[in-house]
């Protein structure tokens, strides 16, 4: 796969995971205990911080980015065990978080400079 295959799978995941949380915690199934908007801004707002840079395809913002993404796959996991309702959103997103993982790794692999040997 190319470089450009591993970014847009990375931006797939990315994206699928934005949109998921706003449609999530906005509509599909808004917080009980606290009023929805929190809830959305807690979730949502993390996940503009690499925007910029994985858009214009920066292999450090992909590489850092994934940390992002393992908060959000103990998200989609913890709500996998705890909250049957809405079990299916977090099989979801553990998907599309699975998919930006394994997209991004695969887009700073085939973008590394290579290693100078003297």
């Amino acid at each position: 796969m190319t470089a450009r295959n591993w970014q847009w799978l990375a931006l797939a995941g990315y994206f699928g995971t934005f949109i998921l949380i706003l449609a999530w915690y906005g509509w599909l199934s808004p917080p009980v205990r606290l009023p929805a908007y929190l809830a959305l801004l807690a979730l949502g707002t993390p996940l503009l911080f690499p925007l910029r840079g994985l858009l214009h395809g920066r292999p450090y913002t992909y590489a850092w980015s994934l940390f992002l993404a393992l908060g959000y796959a103990t998200h989609a996991c913890i709500e996998l065990y705890s909250t049957p309702s809405d079990r299916g959103l977090a099989a979801l997103e553990l998907a599309l978080v699975v998919l930006w993982y394994v997209g991004a790794t695969g887009y700073v692999r085939q973008t590394r400079s290579p290693k100078k040997t003297s």
